[in-house]
């Protein structure tokens, strides 16, 4: 298992989609081929040099259709116990359910990887204080009414305001982290996500990455995910498939302002 030391590197998480509707294209659509594919990916994720690997069981990206939790954990409890056996990475599952992160912890996962920031299910903070694994909690304020799609783009998010961006992201990631410290998570097993993507506008988002170090001031370790996102294809006119270099020149730019891991699609 990797040791995390914070701030003596960036450590890299290359994702895992088991889902068939990824925006990225990057999904693992065939049931039978799922598992066999995820363990391949998961072993070259490691061969280029990958730290930590997060699978997730359910496509976020804007305007997605929610999927139920059954449907959830028979996509990856299958993946997460196949990649454990053949890896010793670090697994994080990506859910904002209770019932799946515990399974999938048993199942061999290490961390959880919460998008809702343990604001979606109640239960979360307590199933991850139990276990005293690491938590990333991240920032989202994604409403279905406000995205718009385009086929060759993909969805983004327009007239999300805030008063002050910054300010007001870190005072809503506080909340989470009040909720987590308050069930017993341990200060130290708290990652934050500022939540590129995640109810905010192209121009919003280009603002967290250019003032990232400013989440410093909460005192956690910070995860940056920008990896094939649709800022980088509005702000260049790429569809998602072509967007690695628009993705390599926004974690360039977190990881001087102080990112500690960053999400990616393309770990080489």
């Amino acid at each position: 298992m990797t040791d995390f030391i914070w701030g003596e590197r960036t450590y890299v998480m290359g994702i895992l989609n088991v889902t068939p509707d990824s925006f990225s294209g990057d999904g693992l659509l065939s049931p039978e081929e799922t598992v066999t594919r995820a363990v391949a990916q998961a072993q070259q994720f490691e061969t280029d040099g990958a730290d930590i690997l997060d699978i997730g069981g359910e496509s976020t990206r804007p305007g997605s259709v929610p999927v139920s939790a059954e449907e959830e954990l028979a996509r990856v409890i299958r993946v997460i116990t196949a990649v454990r056996a053949a890896t010793d990475l670090p697994i994080s599952i990506d859910t904002y359910r209770a019932t799946v992160a515990e399974a999938a912890l048993q199942a061999g996962a290490n961390w959880v990887n919460d998008v809702w920031g343990l604001r979606m299910d109640e239960r979360m903070a307590g199933v991850v204080a139990a276990a005293g694994c690491p938590i990333i909690i991240m920032h989202n304020r994604s409403k279905p009414k406000d995205v718009a799609q385009t086929e060759r783009l993909g969805g983004r998010y327009l007239g999300v305001e805030y008063d002050d961006l910054i300010t007001d992201i870190k005072s809503e990631l506080q909340v989470s982290i009040d909720l987590a410290l308050a069930a017993g998570v341990q200060p130290e097993k708290i990652i934050i996500d500022p939540g590129i993507g995640f109810g905010k506008t192209v121009g919003q988002n280009l603002q967290i990455v250019n003032e990232l170090d400013q989440f410093k001031e909460l005192g956690f370790p910070i995860l940056l995910g920008t990896s094939r996102k649709s800022f980088i294809g509005y702000t260049l006119d790429l569809p998602p498939d072509d967007r690695v270099e628009g993705t390599a020149v926004t974690i360039t730019i977190g990881i001087d302002r102080g990112a500690d891991i960053v999400r990616v699609h393309d770990v080489k």
